[in-house]
């Protein structure tokens, strides 16, 4: 894929949280469902790993999208968050399919091909929900999918390596997006302390540091706070 033009990607970062809070509060089916995934990990008992939930979209929920784009100089950044699922994925769709379906259109996300990508298409699936067209992996050939992931960019051919955005944005200068919380204390955040507006600002820091990071990565001029909009 030819390197796209800044105004022609969608920046993305996904929160996500366990459908159930509390191993002891999955049903039966659910709890031996989940034993299953750990079976042949016998180093850690199930309920110890409870906790890696939110990462597994048969047992989890998005909570919010991030998302940013250019508008000429702008860089416009919005969340959609809530407690209905459906709702959430129905407006990131609706935004997909009205604003960013044409050919030159991209996706750019952190770890996004490992996670979010997947994750938001499994989760469109069992919310009974249509694939935009820029979003389809199947049938297509590897220079035809539309995803970026600025830690495979960080890669460079290296399989193993595995560099978080605040590790990026420390290594560039970039102000950290996790200055009040990170990814491990969001369901705490979202079922103790119903606290979504905060889940919301810190994806969104997400979103802003993720588009700074790709900017670093092409030598071009990074976003500036003077330029952002907040939807």
């Amino acid at each position: 894929m030819t390197q796209p033009k800044l105004n022609n990607i969608l920046f993305l970062d996904i929160e996500t949280a366990p459908l159930v809070y509390k191993y002891k509060d999955l049903s039966q089916a659910e709890k031996e469902l989940w034993d299953k995934k750990w079976l042949y990990n016998p180093d850690n008992k199930p309920e110890e790993l409870y906790s890696k939930a939110g990462v597994y979209a048969e047992f989890s929920k998005v909570i919010c999208i991030g998302l940013g784009y250019y508008n000429d100089k702008e860089f416009r950044v919005k969340a959609i968050a809530g407690n209905n699922e459906k709702k959430i994925l129905e407006e990131f769709l609706d935004i997909v399919k009205t604003h960013f379906n044409k050919a030159e259109h991209v996706f750019c996300a952190h770890n996004g091909k490992e996670f979010d990508y997947p994750f938001l298409s499994r989760r469109i699936v069992v919310n009974g929900l249509a694939f935009p067209k820029n979003f389809q992996l199947q049938g297509k050939k590897p220079w035809e999918v539309k995803h970026l992931d600025t830690m495979e960019m960080w890669r460079f051919g290296d399989v193993k390596n595995f560099t978080s955005l605040n590790l990026l944005a420390h290594i560039f200068n970039i102000p950290s997006p996790k200055d009040d919380m990170d990814g491990s204390m969001v369901a705490k955040v979202y079922y103790e302390d119903k606290n979504l507006d905060k889940i919301k600002k810190y994806c969104l820091k997400d979103v802003v540091t993720l588009a700074r990071v790709y900017q670093r990565y092409n030598n071009l001029p990074m976003v500036s706070d003077k330029d952002l909009v907040f939807a």
